[in-house]
């Protein structure tokens, strides 16, 4: 597996990975894929080619290992689900380079982390591999039951030129003559599938057909002797139907639940540093943008697609909506399921809140709590993950910008009016003007009343989203460690505004703004900015709980 994209031609290519080889051509069959192939059986490396050929390319090769510890072994059934841009089809165009005996890839590998591995020449290019891409049987048929009769007779049709020799039982029935070859052969398939759950994503409501594809899939790899291994992929993990399990030996990686694919699921902090250097690029303003989402052990991935887009045309930005709209996210939450607006409200505003992911039953429109739509949205990438803690959260600025444009296009005026705002608020902080700023938040706090209101920590969720628009300007960390506590909000201008001054922001709840600014400065919070060298503003803020007002002291 590896992350690639071409946008752009500049910045050029830095080769650091001899071009593939896409055939060793000893003889024309090799060109063709040799005797035993076709269109689905046994296919060329050539898509897998073409990544190594692009522009930036990062190598996740190293996730062909696990596959290959368990090949022809209990656990050789694999999904891997992740969201849109986060390279699946790049990865099953490579294990299907791996595998495949329809092409000699040894060159084409032989640079690669996986070359290091012990198993890497015992498993290449030795397996006849049955590649689905199941989105392009859907898109040329015109419902899923005759996408599977295309897809057995266009398998049946490569499978029976390959083997014209056996004795089948039923030329029509797919699994049937897959066992009938394996019979008469001893052949073991390794199955590729991309994209598994187009079926279900496409007819969400029609929970026959659902049934009907999930059988159909279990009828043709489960308790088969002709299976070495079946790797499969999509953005949903496995359709649940309580005690119909029609997939349950399948091995489930997850934006859940990632298990070992943790560190093949984006691109890693490590791997963002190296390409930020490379290419010139400021590692801290790719992070502000698309850092953020966790996976187990791995406590930075990045979106991989925005990542290289970004790099190639040399301009971080929103790059989520030109693969996919908005319209996702808006249809979930507008459903305002059991207080999902509530719970989106408070992460806007930088909560972090507590999920429930075991009741999700893995399909786009079964929902039995708000957890369950909380959970699609971690599938889909809207929300990242902490596994430890069970705990979601907005992950970076371009997943939240799509949030902004969700509610605006419901029309949640309260959370409209309060970013519209923001930039008011921003200015008057900027200008010290004391009694702008207590009344820009008092108004986010009448614009998000519903939150609860009690303590500090709840007055510092309606000051994270009432300046919304500093995000533009500043990196914005909560309670930052720094003199002898942690300050409670701290602003640091990103290095493309560096004439804009560092903020301290402390909170008091039913105490004194006068009494927040002396905490800071007897506690030493500005000691965390020793090393910034621009101007520094103290901001502290108090709600009394017996006027219910604010009030706000600046320096």
């Amino acid at each position: 597996m590896g992350f690639l994209f071409s946008i752009a031609r500049k910045p050029r290519y830095v080769e650091t990975i001899p071009r593939p080889v896409i055939y060793s051509k000893k003889d024309e069959k090799q060109v063709n894929g040799g005797d035993n192939t076709g269109i689905l059986l046994n296919p060329a490396n050539a898509g897998f080619a073409d990544s190594l050929r692009s522009d930036i390319y990062v190598d996740k090769s190293g996730l062909i290992a696990y596959t290959n510890r368990v090949i022809k072994t209990k656990q050789k059934y694999v999904c891997v689900s992740r969201p849109r841009r986060f390279g699946k089809t790049m990865a099953v165009e490579m294990l299907t380079a791996y595998y495949s005996r329809g092409c000699d890839s040894a060159e084409m590998f032989g640079n690669l982390k996986i070359a290091c591995d012990p198993s890497f020449k015992k498993n290449l290019n030795k397996y006849d591999v049955i590649f689905l891409n199941m989105q392009s049987f859907l898109s040329g048929a015109g419902d899923a039951r005759e996408m599977l009769k295309r897809l057995s007779e266009k398998l049946l049709t490569d499978l029976i030129d390959a083997n014209p020799g056996v004795k089948y039982f039923d030329r029509s029935a797919l699994a049937d003559s897959l066992e009938d070859i394996h019979y008469a052969t001893g052949t073991q398939f390794i199955f590729i599938i991309d994209e598994w759950d187009c079926v279900l994503r496409a007819y969400k409501e029609n929970k026959q057909t659902h049934e009907e594809y999930l059988d159909y899939l279990r009828n043709l790899l489960k308790d088969r002797t002709y299976v070495a291994l079946a790797y499969m992929t999509g953005i949903l993990p496995i359709k649940k139907y309580g005690t119909h399990s029609a997939l349950n030996m399948f091995d489930e990686f997850s934006m859940t639940a990632p298990g070992p694919f943790a560190e093949y699921t984006g691109f890693t902090k490590e791997e963002v540093s190296a390409l930020c250097v490379k290419y010139q690029m400021d590692s801290a303003e790719i992070a502000h943008w698309y850092d953020g989402y966790r996976c187990g052990d791995v406590s930075a991935v990045y979106n991989p697609k925005s990542v290289v887009t970004a790099i190639l045309l040399r301009k971080p930005g929103n790059y989520w909506s030109v693969t996919e709209t908005y319209e996702a996210l808006r249809i979930y939450i507008d459903m305002n399921f059991d207080g999902v607006k509530d719970t989106i409200i408070r992460l806007m505003a930088d909560e972090k809140k507590e999920v429930d992911t075991r009741s999700f039953i893995n399909d786009m429109s079964t929902f039995q709590s708000y957890d369950d739509v909380l959970t699609l949205l971690i599938h889909l990438g809207y929300l990242g993950y902490m596994e430890e803690t069970h705990e979601v959260f907005i992950p970076n600025k371009e997943i939240f910008d799509e949030f902004v444009t969700a509610v605006r296009s419901i029309g949640w005026n309260e959370i409209i009016t309060a970013i519209k705002s923001s930039d008011k608020l921003l200015q008057a902080t900027w200008r010290g003007d004391q009694k702008e700023v207590a009344k820009y938040i008092e108004n986010a706090h009448n614009d998000t009343s519903h939150l609860t209101y009690n303590d500090e920590n709840a007055l510092a969720y309606t000051i994270s989203l009432a300046y919304y628009s500093a995000r533009e300007y500043y990196t914005v960390i909560r309670e930052m460690p720094s003199g002898k506590g942690f300050a409670d909000l701290v602003f640091l201008p990103r290095k493309n505004h560096p004439d804009k001054p560092a903020m301290v922001v402390e909170l008091k709840w039913n105490k004194s703004a006068a009494g927040a600014l002396k905490q800071i400065k007897e506690r030493g919070y500005t000691d965390a900015l020793r090393d910034y060298k621009g101007s520094i503003l103290l901001v502290g803020v108090n709600y009394s709980k017996k006027t219910k007002r604010h009030s706000c002291v600046i320096t």
